[in-house]
């Protein structure tokens, strides 16, 4: 039988919520993946380069889903499996992790293509209107 997530807060403060949410090493990786790699399968976040465990990885998606940035649906074409799509809640991170990679492309050596960077620094609001575009486009299918 499986636990669900603790949804209760130490305080109000706005980063100690958000810190409950995503104050680990693997929840970000998570939406990341949903959001800019299309990743939608349990076993497509396994193959992320980062090697997250089976069990965190079920761990931080039940409690996306309790914190309501995650809907999980039954996979349209076998029942067995599930997929995973951000909510609108869960699209509202977008501005936050568009902000992350830019600040860790400026000042660290990472992976992200410079082009890419710089259309997200440059063109930050066209940017975001099309990943939301592309995210709620995956989330109506879902429903």
């Amino acid at each position: 039988m499986s636990k669900k997530p603790r949804l209760r807060q130490r305080s109000d403060c706005p980063i100690s919520m958000s810190l409950e949410i995503f104050g680990d090493r693997w929840t970000l990786l998570v939406v990341r993946d949903l959001m800019f790699k299309g990743r939608h399968e349990f076993k497509d976040f396994l193959s992320s380069e980062e090697g997250i465990a089976t069990n965190v990885l079920s761990e931080r998606l039940r409690r996306l889903e309790a914190h309501r940035l995650v809907l999980r649906r039954r996979h349209p074409f076998d029942a067995r499996r599930a997929e995973y799509h951000l909510t609108e809640k869960g699209i509202g991170l977008a501005p936050v992790l568009l902000d992350m990679i830019v600040w860790a492309a400026t000042h660290e050596t990472t992976a992200a293509p410079a082009a890419i960077v710089r259309r997200m620094r440059d063109g930050r609001e066209e940017f975001l209107a099309d990943l939301r575009t592309t995210l709620r486009a995956s989330l109506r299918r879902a429903r």
